[in-house]
């Protein structure tokens, strides 16, 4: 049985919101696409696989464009990503070319069933669903199911061809376009990722005047031009390497998966590190530029190498430009708030990086976490209680929130200063005191900041500019603020036993690989971890016996699952393979009367 050819038909739940984006203040209904293939992408900004899948979806869209209409359903996670402004911001920010629905109050998510960010649902023209689809990598069994819909649906005459209801808007010019990070260079010049210009521009120390640009303005990957794709971090190395290597800085290429060298003499750039694919599951370790990287978010010249934040799968690597290798330096793919030694700990979206001699801080964003790694490679929390906890709260840093925070700054005290960036906050955290305060609110979206002069020149990347000078210090304050959780509702379970079951049906034409063993792997823990009293670990099945424990209300399981599949066709020799991955963090809410069955969809329908 294919996902679009069932016995059971569900038609889709009609569109529900707050208000549309791309269609020109025209609202779109279901009733408007008949005849048309609707892709329904959920999703939210805060999100790199979300911001994966949107990459993902573009060779999709161009390639049937006179049948398919992609709808984002935008359902935040953070009180900030409601905020209609800033989903404006981020539609513009990252290029998203078909329409989205604002659904601020999940409305729409509640009504299709969704329990993880992103999930894909594929409508036929008909108005039935008939194929779900949660996580990465679905963009090749997207294409094969609809496929088999445009056969079937031309065959009915129920398929309409022509343009859908997108309507582009207005495009603004500024001369920094969402930038994300900035540095000092030794000349006293300021080196800033302007991610939406794709490229790296250099500014006088003033903040404003800029001396050059590198890169097109174009996406793009190529080091002749050069060309970039939203980049974000940049690291200045140690002038004695920087003498053995050739470039003086690595740039966090963001989009593409690679590291690129940046000559500040000869403006010369060269891809270091990356194959330009993104990482699903292969190694982690060997020759810089034969390993995939994962949507590299920041790096930090720290122990020897340049530390890598690679917010698509986690966890930080390490790249050692003389040696020229790359390898895991610590997490474990799951995504989550775990210390302790750093191979074993979890990370969740790393997006912001700054070293002393003997820390490297880190913030952690879908956490809303300031955490630090020591010299014997040991993981700390500062600031951060977990995937579903934010806010905007100083005091004692046991009790503070922030709110999907980017960036962090080491100051001349040794206290930190973090870009709080959903609270348009500056935030301190003192380690000598373990207090934490505000110096500045009020700032678009910072998302890193370098000290000139003693002062904080902050990136305010919804701003489209440089904030000039923060004094720490002359401002600051302390804010009580609200705490605040995910508004996503949780799966009401039943304590004792519960069966978890992971949906993956093959697309059209593939079969599961199982040339060199299972083709499918499962990995369960939870939060806390006396949750499961029996089903932790890690098996090569898509389902699961679980026992939850009673006496515990709330809880997070986390679950990774993938499946490998690949062309069912015996002619071909070689034929091709594709791993499909998603990791969910399902909250919990702990009944006597809840579920004892927990589907979660990988890929199709569940019968």
């Amino acid at each position: 049985m294919t996902s679009v050819k069932r016995s059971a038909r569900v038609r889709a739940p009609e569109l529900v919101g707050r208000g549309w984006l791309n269609t020109g203040d025209k609202d779109v209904h279901l009733k408007d696409l008949r005849g048309k293939i609707v892709l329904l992408d959920f999703w939210t900004f805060c999100c790199i696989n979300c911001l994966h899948v949107l990459d993902e979806l573009r060779p999709l869209e161009e390639e049937f464009a006179d049948v398919l209409v992609t709808i984002g359903v935008h359902s935040p996670k953070f009180v900030h990503e409601a905020d209609p402004d800033a989903l404006a911001a981020a539609v513009d920010r990252y290029e998203v070319h078909h329409p989205v629905l604002d659904d601020p109050e999940l409305t729409t998510w509640q009504n299709y069933a969704v329990k993880a960010w992103p999930t894909l649902v594929l409508i036929d023209p008909e108005g039935y669903v008939v194929h779900v689809a949660a996580g990465e990598g679905h963009a090749e069994a997207l294409s094969r199911v609809i496929r088999e819909l445009v056969k079937e649906h031309d065959a009915k005459g129920t398929l309409h061809r022509g343009d859908g209801p997108y309507t582009p808007p207005e495009k603004q010019h500024t001369e920094l376009r969402f930038p994300s990070k900035v540095v000092v260079t030794p000349q006293g010049t300021l080196l800033v990722a302007d991610a939406a210009n794709h490229s790296i521009a250099e500014l006088e120390a003033d903040g404003e005047t800029l001396i050059r640009r590198f890169g097109t303005g174009q996406r793009g990957r190529s080091d002749a031009g050069p060309e970039f794709s939203e980049p974000s971090g940049i690291a200045l190395l140690p002038s004695e390497i920087a003498e053995q290597t050739g470039y003086h800085a690595v740039v966090a290429d963001t989009v593409n998966h690679l590291l690129r060298g940046l000559n500040l003499d000869t403006g010369e750039v060269t891809t270091v590190a990356g194959t330009g694919e993104q990482w699903r599951n292969g190694p982690t370790e060997g020759p810089a530029t034969e390993i995939d990287l994962s949507s590299p978010w920041d790096v930090a010249w720290w122990d020897g190498k340049v530390i890598i934040a690679m917010a698509g799968n986690h966890t930080l690597s390490a790249f050692d430009p003389i040696a020229h290798t790359v390898s895991r330096y610590a997490g474990t793919t799951v995504e989550g708030l775990n210390d302790g030694p750093a191979s074993e700990a979890f990370f969740a979206q790393t997006s912001g990086l700054a070293a002393t001699e003997d820390r490297l801080w880190l913030v952690d964003s879908e956490t809303s976490a300031l955490r630090w790694i020591d010299t014997d490679h040991v993981v700390h929390t500062a600031i951060g209680k977990g995937l579903f906890d934010f806010g905007h709260r100083d005091g004692d840093a046991d009790q503070a929130l922030l709110q999907h925070p980017l960036g962090v700054t080491v100051l001349g005290d040794g206290s930190v200063a973090i870009a709080d960036t959903y609270n348009g906050a500056i935030r301190r955290y003192d380690p000598e005191t373990g207090q934490v305060s505000t110096l500045a609110d009020g700032i678009r979206e910072p998302s890193g900041a370098a000290i000139v002069d003693g002062k904080l020149v902050v990136v305010a990347s919804a701003a489209h500019r440089l904030e000039w000078p923060i004094s720490p210090g002359d401002n600051e304050q302390l804010v009580a603020g609200k705490a605040h959780q995910v508004k996503r509702p949780p799966t009401i379970l039943a304590p004792g036993e519960v069966e978890l079951i992971v949906v993956f049906q093959p697309p059209p034409g593939q079969k599961l690989d199982e040339r060199y063993g299972p083709s499918t792997r499962l990995e369960i823990t939870s939060s806390p971890p006396e949750l499961l009293v029996e089903g932790a670990g890690t098996t090569t099945t898509l389902s699961r016996r679980l026992v939850l424990a009673k006496g515990i209300d709330m809880g997070v399981l986390h679950v990774v699952a993938q499946a490998a599949s690949c062309d069912d066709d015996p002619s071909i020799e070689h034929p091709a393979c594709r791993l499909t991955r998603q990791d969910w963090g399902v909250p919990i809410r702990m009944d006597e009367g809840g579920l004892r069955r927990l589907p979660l969809m990988l890929g199709g329908m569940d019968d």
